[in-house]
């Protein structure tokens, strides 16, 4: 199927090529004219804090929506009257929007809110819906109302959860791109074949982030979807592409026509994306069983992306190439480093190293990863809080004037709601949340609760808590399953009591990820397992990969505990602020990082696994496995690496974690796991590795040996054989042919008369090699070989492996080789035996 929508694609490139130009301008115009805006939505079902949000929609309809803090801070003072008036203006201007429900003064009525030093005061804006369903511009309204005030001189900032930035690319992003390009002209070392990826990329990426931006009509998706969105698909869409086009490269050195090195291309390194690339989007997708929709979303977004990707990377890519045709190669670039054969004898002999050394690597590899993820012991989930913001925004700066003025628990107070008996009189309930306010105000953590409120039936109390400690601090976190667990069950008259606002569903929503991650991750696991199960088909395999994707994913999390919740090096450089790992990370991370990874598991275990069935020979499937991908699971990972180390530099502290999360993995994963660790583990196991039990009986119920299985490029019944033969100093061209066992064989060459064969090696299981020596010796530059079997002899075609008589079935072998003649010719010629 791959194979003929490639050919498709190429017969009709222009088409596809116009195609794709509607459909990038069409989303482009549809994102200008219907897009919606981001917001974080953080409903929690079956949690404390949602029912503390319920009972304040019933109750106090007022304080149901979420919350901005109007920060107002002078030198000289806040209560003069030259600042007071027009700050009483102001708040008398915002009560008349009716996107507003309530707005508090900091001079009164109600608890004052203005610091010691009377430097600062705080106003409080409460809207009457959750900051995910409040309308477009309304917060903007609130601001353009408060800054008036900044004309008396005094400076004015926001906070609150509220207040919330949607955050696109920073920019930084364009030094990712231009290290990718640079690592794809060191791969390719051609200008038109390092533009094929970038553009197929940054078309699926267009598509995709106009289409998520569409969406967000109806689906709430959170402020840092779309860069992480664009991260996850500017990556594999680079990635992906780099695969398909180093294979379609492999075809046209080769000799093959462009059509069909695309076809080829796509039947082979395309399979294995479509495979890596749905892998993605289901471990993606699978957020939704966790039943959060604030991470749902983003893995939607997230999955969006990866989808167009995968669109371009099978209809665009190959009318790219068909474009190009074969001219891909023509605009080269002065190449750095060593060639591509000496480089794939390097990885053989790197390869051969580790195989001789498997033990030792092994372990060591193991022991590496375990030491990066030794932090992850001290784990901490959370969400960051305004402390955690750039220190240019306004959200930052409002968090640090009220830390220093008010104490860090004022940028994140709790709300305690309190249901006392059906028809309690108010004046019974007012004295109960009295002594209850008493309770909360001696509990450890606490530095202050606000007077009762009491809702119009009478039979309901909310207070507000401040915490010692800030939003994100670990002993507001134990503060708030304090009261929960030991305070609130004490109260008088027996309240249905809860513990809500910003900070507390923080809180509750770390509690459920924590909860659900185990089978989540085991979810993932094994999805992954069963994926490459189907694809191997063998046991052990499977089993390794997904083993070396765990200590991958743990020595990822490692170092993201290190820099973003300890504070070490480069926290400074990347300016990541302590504090806990945003409860989300680390199940979107598995989701994408175990997707990822078992791109390139498959990518390299099934060109081992190519190598393995058409020589029979484990060991020399290895080294032919690495040689041929080690060069470009390099190259891809350098990409991918490239690109998402670029989003450290973005503005958000989630988007940085990702960002350097998932760099961390792929380059862990690539260096350590596929180029040491992969061929270490087959090579201990051997055979063994691709063992899967058969059950294959003959009609009289006894065993009889499986057959080798077909290459799956070739017809079920055919011989097995040698991925590409082999070519020495001497013109001799070596081929491997297996046939059914215990069947008698002579081969014969009918149409290269100058050219010496013998059999090398005739096995009784039925492999046979034999050698093909040209005359006069040539220089082979690039050697294809075709396999097909007709049912009737056909002398006149090149090698016969015949087998019983009765009835004759001829495999044939196609040689097809490019050479450079010494003596008769001036260039190469192209000669068929």
């Amino acid at each position: 199927m791959l194979a003929a929508l490639g050919r498709f694609s190429y017969r009709h490139r222009w088409l596809v090529l116009i195609t794709w130009s509607l459909l990038l301008l069409g989303a482009v115009a549809a994102r200008t004219e219907y897009g919606g805006q981001f917001a974080n939505d953080l409903t929690l079902s079956d949690t404390d804090s949602q029912a503390a949000y319920d009972t304040l929609r019933e109750r106090f309809p007022d304080m149901s929506g979420d919350g901005m803090q109007v920060v107002i801070h002078s030198d000289d003072g806040v209560t003069s009257p030259e600042v007071r008036q027009p700050v009483q203006a102001a708040i008398t201007k915002v009560r008349a929007d009716r996107d507003v429900a309530a707005v508090q003064s900091p001079y009164g009525p109600g608890p004052r809110l203005v610091s010691t030093d009377s430097r600062t005061a705080i106003a409080t804006v409460q809207f009457t819906e959750r900051a995910k369903d409040i309308p477009e511009g309304a917060v903007e309204q609130v601001k353009e109302s408060f800054d008036s005030i900044k004309a008396a001189g005094v400076q004015v900032d926001y906070g609150g959860p509220a207040v919330q930035t949607e955050t696109g690319p920073s920019g930084n992003e364009v030094y990712g791109l231009i290290a990718a390009v640079i690592v794809l002209l060191i791969a390719f070392g051609s200008l038109f074949a390092m533009a094929v990826p970038i553009i197929t990329a940054l078309a699926a990426l267009g598509v995709g982030l106009a289409t998520i931006e569409v969406l967000t009509n109806w689906v709430t998706i959170g402020t840092s979807g779309p860069v992480v969105a664009a991260m996850i698909g500017l990556g594999v869409g680079i990635d992906y592409a780099l695969l398909v086009v180093t294979r379609h490269r492999e075809g046209l050195s080769l000799g093959q026509d462009p059509a069909e090195s695309i076809e080829t291309a796509m039947a082979t390194a395309g399979r294995a994306v479509i495979v890596a690339g749905v892998t993605v989007i289901v471990a993606i997708l699978s957020l939704y069983l966790i039943g959060v929709p604030f991470v749902s979303a983003l893995g939607l977004a997230s999955a969006i992306t990866v989808a167009t990707t995968l669109l371009a990377a099978v209809t665009l890519l190959p009318a790219l190439l068909g474009v190009f045709g074969r001219h891909l190669d023509r605009l080269r670039v002065r190449r750095i480093g060593t060639t591509h054969t000496s480089d794939r004898q390097g990885w053989r002999l790197w390869a051969r190293g580790v195989q001789r050394w498997r033990w030792l690597a092994a372990l060591a590899s193991i022991a590496v990863m375990v030491l990066l993820a030794l932090p992850l012991t001290s784990l901490r989930l959370g969400t960051a809080d305004g402390g955690s913001q750039p220190t240019d925004t306004t959200q930052r700066r409002a968090y640090d004037i009220v830390a220093e003025q008010f104490g860090p628990g004022w940028t994140g107070p709790l709300v305690v709601t309190a249901e006392y008996q059906s028809g309690m009189p108010s004046t019974e309930t007012a004295r109960a949340a009295g002594q209850l306010r008493q309770m909360l105000a001696s509990a450890e953590g606490v530095t202050q609760v606000s007077p009762p409120r009491i809702d119009p039936v009478g039979d309901t109390a909310m207070l507000t808590v401040v915490p010692v400690g800030s939003p994100d601090d670990e002993s507001t976190e134990r503060l708030v399953h304090r009261l929960r667990d030991d305070v609130l069950p004490k109260a008088e008259g027996q309240p249905r009591t809860h513990v809500g606002g910003a900070t507390a569903t923080s809180i509750d929503l770390a509690d459920k990820l924590d909860g659900r991650m185990g089978w989540f991750m085991l979810l993932v696991v094994g999805l992954a397992f069963v994926v490459l199960l189907v694809e191997f088909k063998a046991l052990l395999v499977p089993l390794m990969a997904v083993v070396m994707n765990l200590l991958a994913v743990g020595a990822a999390y490692g170092p993201i505990v290190a820099v973003f919740q300890w504070g070490w090096w480069p926290a400074d450089l990347i300016g990541a602020e302590p504090g806990p790992v945003e409860s989300f990370a680390p199940v979107m991370l598995f989701a994408v990082l175990f997707g990822l990874s078992t791109d390139y598991a498959v990518f390299l275990l099934s060109r081992v696994h190519e190598e393995y069935r058409k020589t029979g020979d484990a060991r020399r499937a290895i080294v032919d496995g690495i040689g041929a991908t080690a060069r470009v699971i390099l190259a891809a990972a350098s990409v991918m690496v490239v690109v998402f180390a670029s989003f450290v530099l973005n503005d958000q502290r989630v988007v940085n974690l990702f960002g350097f999360g998932l760099a961390t993995a792929i380059g862990v994963y690539a260096l350590i796991a596929m180029l040491v660790l992969s061929p270490a583990l087959l090579a201990i196991l051997g055979r063994a590795a691709w063992w899967f039990p058969r059950r294959s009986r003959t009609a009289a119920g006894t065993r009889r040996r499986p057959q080798p299985a077909p290459d799956v490029t070739e017809a079920a019944d055919q011989p097995r054989h040698s991925s590409a033969a082999t070519v020495d100093r001497h013109s001799r061209i070596v081929i491997t042919v297996t046939t059914p066992p215990g069947s008698p064989h002579h081969f014969q060459n009918d149409v290269e008369p100058h050219a010496q064969h013998r059999i090398v090696d005739g096995a009784e299981d039925g492999r046979h090699t034999f050698e093909l020596s040209l005359a006069p010796p040539t220089h082979v530059t690039a050697l294809h070989v075709t396999y097909k079997q007709e049912h009737r002899a056909a002398p006149d075609q090149a090698l016969h492996a015949a087998e019983a008589p009765t009835p004759k079935r001829t495999f044939i072998v196609g040689i097809t080789y490019a050479t450079t003649m010494p003596a008769s010719t001036d260039g190469p010629t192209r000669r068929s035996s």
